[in-house]
């Protein structure tokens, strides 16, 4: 055991290391660029790197594979037709924000309507990161590295003492990231992490077909498509409780357009790009990732069912900690162990990054402190990290009391400001008579039959309920916005810092973006009735 421990110190350890020397070069006290994005320096793999890890967290690879355990292949819906989003991100999306030299998206919002629209976009995306995502990221990272390495019994104390300890640990290191060195050092850290999840995580269900296989890679595949081929049906049926099939086109759809493109969270590492092209290059990275990110975020749980069999349906969860421990050598946990650590604190960090960015950018230095320095606006950001860290760390603990409901919750939680927000920005990209006053009523409008919808039709899945709503916000933004309009069109000026940063496409985008949703389609027939499945 103490090689376990020794090998997870010494990764975690190289890896802070050869990042804070790639990044030890940046002015992140002087500058509120380099702070809060990379100095706009990034690298299209370095983009993709820090994308996909603050994307991925354990709840993601626990969660996820626990519901392939239950329900089979319908799960990776969550991560393979996200691709198509991404596409989009990178050829429709990305342009538009370069165009403006942004740096959050509220800022496009101020720009396009008013800065009380903005300021309420960044009120929400706060409160999320700061009361749901970042305590759950730490919680359900915390319990899962529990359950793996059992540190309770290492250390010879209580679950929740020692979930409490992993909770500060982890909170300690993303505040110690982003304050030696910003959004770079997290990113660059972000990326070597990267190469360790995919070499570890398609290792779990490589050992899994090998023990079904009986040392057979080969018999291993034969034995899942031969003993559990429905599991391995991509297609959710109209009632199914994770992706009912027809929401793929609609709710699902529009849900993945909000969180890849208009998330702060995510789009604030295309933004750190050295110019548009490397942004437009590392999105496609992150699409193609996704594609294939099933074969450990979702594949592992079917696999786990043909080792476990029903053992653990009455907690799916730990369906894949379980699998990690019977399938990988003793030697291999540590460094494992370090892979499941950077992924949480890759998700944790950004969050993090990400809530003190949008206060910085846009309440402290507007509200707070006009004249504020890029200097003082990057200690703002240090300081602000170091706080919303404390607080995530305190309430971490305390997630339990949500219950088993949790993970439903958080991935509700959105549905209360997703669809509108993605309205708006649309009718930003598309219309030039959309107005201000359209864009709160339908916030408005959204927040209001969103939460009637979790009273009224309490049984009906909230993609179909999104689905709807969807065309009801876009419906509310054309109707408020032509009453309200007085005659004006918006005209896109031209923005200094958008030729600073480089707005020139890459040549090959819309190839590639078309590429990556062909590939979609052809991974959908495979896992389906016409393919393996049955």
């Amino acid at each position: 055991m103490f090689f376990v421990f020794a090998s997870f110190a010494i990764v975690i350890t190289l890896i802070g290391f050869i990042a804070y020397n790639k990044t030890k070069g940046s002015n992140t006290t002087e500058s509120a660029d380099d702070y809060f994005l990379g100095g706009r320096s990034l690298s299209a793999a370095v983009v993709a790197g820090t994308i996909i890890m603050t994307n991925l967290s354990t709840e993601q690879i626990v969660g996820q594979n626990g519901q392939s355990y239950a329900a089979g292949m319908q799960v990776m819906a969550w991560e393979v037709t996200s691709a198509i989003a991404i596409a989009l991100l990178a050829a429709v999306f990305l342009p538009k924000y370069f165009r403006h030299g942004i740096g959050t998206i509220s800022d496009f919002l101020e720009i396009r309507y008013d800065t009380t629209t903005k300021r309420i976009v960044s009120l929400l995306f706060i409160i999320t990161y700061m009361v749901s995502f970042m305590p759950v990221v730490l919680y359900s990272g915390s319990l899962v590295f529990n359950r793996i390495f059992g540190l309770d019994q290492m250390l010879g104390v209580s679950r929740e003492v020692a979930i409490a300890i992993m909770a500060i640990l982890i909170g300690v290191v993303g505040v110690l990231y982003l304050f030696l060195g910003g959004m770079k050092l997290s990113a660059y850290s972000d990326t070597i992490y990267q190469f360790g999840l995919i070499i570890g995580g398609l290792a779990i269900p490589f050992l899994g077909l090998k023990l079904l296989g009986n040392g057979s890679f080969v018999s291993g595949v034969e034995s899942v498509v031969d003993n559990t081929p429905e599991l391995l049906n991509s297609i959710g049926a109209v009632d199914s409780e994770i992706v009912p099939w027809p929401t793929l086109f609609t709710g699902m759809f529009f849900n993945n357009l909000f969180f890849w493109c208009t998330n702060q969270m995510i789009v604030q590492k295309a933004f750190a790009a050295k110019n548009l092209q490397e942004a437009q290059k590392g999105a496609l990275m992150v699409g193609t990732f996704k594609i294939f990110g099933a074969l450990f975020l979702v594949f592992p749980g079917v696999v786990a069912r043909n080792i476990f069999g029903d053992k653990f349906l009455n907690l799916p969860d730990a369906a894949y900690p379980n699998l990690v421990v019977e399938v990988l050598p003793q030697w291999a946990l540590g460094f494992f162990g370090a892979v499941i650590f950077g992924a949480i604190l890759s998700s944790f960090a950004g969050s993090l990054s990400s809530t003190s960015t949008l206060f910085v950018l846009d309440f402290y230095k507007p509200l707070i402190n006009k004249e504020a320095s890029p200097q003082q606006m990057a200690k703002m950001g240090r300081i602000t990290n170091v706080t919303l860290g404390i607080i995530a760390i305190i309430v971490a603990p305390f997630i339990s009391k949500a219950g088993s409901g949790l993970y439903a919750f958080v991935q509700e939680f959105n549905g209360l400001y997703n669809m509108p927000l993605l309205v708006m920005i649309l009718f930003a990209f598309y219309s030039k008579t959309a107005t201000a006053q359209g864009a709160k009523v339908t916030m408005i409008f959204h927040v209001v039959f969103y939460g009637l919808s979790k009273i009224l039709l309490k049984n009906v899945h909230y993609l179909y309920v999104l689905s709807v709503l969807f065309l009801l916000d876009l419906l509310v933004m054309w109707i408020v916005s032509k009453i309200t309009n007085k005659g004006e069109e918006f005209i896109i000026e031209d923005y200094s810092i958008a030729s600073e940063v480089g707005t020139v496409q890459w040549p090959h985008v819309r190839q590639v973006a078309m590429i990556i949703s062909i590939v979609v389609v052809l991974v959908y027939l495979l896992f389906s009735p016409l393919g393996i499945a049955k």
